[in-house]
């Protein structure tokens, strides 16, 4: 049973979190790998360098959106492809284990899973523009 009174407070909560990680996780990116750095980490890994700054103002708009409940629903589902591509480019190959040298796929993947569920939930509280439905 969904106590109805409570949930939309904990959707919020879990928007917020979702939103403050995406925004650490680009945070890391700009200050301490620096935008150019993390270019070269992603051409290290034969992708395109130009896809790190892609990257950060995706995880940024991603970040935003989430903490202010700008359409929260679409905004979770639309940064799993980030996810999915630090997985499959990096975490993959290091294991399950977060604590595995280069960093396992655990972490990321409950990362998914939690905006899975906010998709699914809702908008949650105090969302600015709440996801539009079909009636």
């Amino acid at each position: 049973m969904i106590d109805n009174r409570t949930a939309p407070f904990a959707v919020l909560i879990l928007r917020l979190a979702l939103g403050l990680l995406f925004l650490a996780h680009a945070g890391l990116k700009i200050f301490v790998f620096t935008p150019a750095g993390t270019a070269g980490f992603f051409a290290s890994l034969g992708l395109p360098g130009w896809l790190a700054y892609v990257t950060i103002v995706w995880e940024l708009a991603g970040a935003v959106a989430l903490i202010l409940g700008i359409w929260p629903r679409l905004a979770a589902i639309a940064v799993i492809p980030i996810l999915l591509g630090a997985i499959s480019s990096v975490h993959l190959a290091a294991g399950f284990f977060f604590t595995n040298p280069n960093g396992g796929w655990e972490f990321p993947g409950f990362w998914i899973v939690a905006l899975i569920v906010l998709a699914l939930s809702g908008d949650g509280a105090l969302a600015l523009r709440p996801t539009p439905t079909r009636k």
